[in-house]
């Protein structure tokens, strides 16, 4: 196991490796944005790390980006170098993001599913509590 430096990291990237977004291709994204940044030698730059679950399985594959706060929908392998790029540009990829931290929580973009409200019987059921 690894302890990275991350002291010049600018963005560290969440991918969702849940059951919904592994049957979508999340392996295949998470390899590609990892081969992508080793190529471009963004290693210290951008972090990534791999995730069971984050929630929003309508929207697989899953990205998460902070510190910008922004949550990444219907990700592909393909996308993988136009995501990386837009790290460092800060041209986001608009139609892809279905939610940005607005300061205080997170918004949806247009069109986006909202989901169930989460209530403790729910989230107990969910979380095999």
């Amino acid at each position: 196991m690894a302890t990275w430096n991350l002291t010049k990291t600018k963005h560290h990237v969440l991918i969702c490796n849940g059951s919904s977004c592994n049957k979508a291709g999340a392996e295949q994204l998470t390899r590609s944005i990892r081969a992508e940044i080793m190529a471009k030698g963004l290693d210290p730059i951008i972090h990534t790390t791999r995730t069971l679950c984050n929630g929003r399985c309508q929207d697989k594959c899953v990205l998460i980006t902070y510190p910008s706060g922004h949550w990444y929908k219907e990700m592909s392998s393909e996308d993988a170098p136009r995501f990386v790029d837009s790290l460092l540009s800060g041209r986001r990829m608009e139609e892809k993001i279905s939610h940005t931290f607005n300061g205080e929580a997170f918004e949806p973009t247009e069109g986006t599913v909202l989901g169930v409200e989460k209530d403790q019987e729910l989230v107990r059921r969910v979380s095999k509590l």
